[in-house]
């Protein structure tokens, strides 16, 4: 599988500016919006994760700011996530020596690029349903 490329959305920090000024309260919603398109990645992964205690699946989290959203796994108590993930050499006490690397991770880039049409979509809706609450009309 090729490495997929994270959508982008030209001009979304002036965007984010340009809604405070019209109310204090819309680039919150934006960052809020934003969150569905990251939990479709989320909803996706989780399953995929392999489940011992199940601390690495619920380390699956979608984390945003009023101009970027991302999903992020793994914490300091979950620190072995990018091991499970990706694979490659495992140094941590009591866990399997080796793993077989794989550049595209196993479970979240999976995931994103096996729903990112899907993703595209709903950050599109999130975007146009922040315009129509601001009262601006788009052609």
């Amino acid at each position: 599988m090729a490495l997929i490329e994270p959508i982008r959305v030209d001009g979304l920090a002036q965007f984010s500016r340009n809604l405070r000024k019209l109310d204090n309260e819309l680039p919150k919603a934006l960052r809020i919006a934003m969150n569905e398109g990251a939990e479709i990645v989320v909803d996706e992964a989780v399953p995929r994760i392999p489940r011992v205690t199940g601390a690495a699946a619920r380390s699956v989290k979608a984390r945003s700011t009023r101009t970027a959203v991302r999903v992020s796994a793994g914490s300091k108590r979950v620190g072995y996530f990018p091991w499970l993930d990706f694979g490659g050499e495992g140094r941590i006490k009591g866990r399997p020596a080796k793993r077989e690397f794989i550049k595209e991770g196993r479970y979240l880039w999976s995931s994103y690029g096996d729903r990112r049409d899907e993703v595209a979509a709903a950050l599109e809706r999130a975007l146009l349903s922040v315009v129509a609450a601001a009262g601006v009309e788009v052609d």
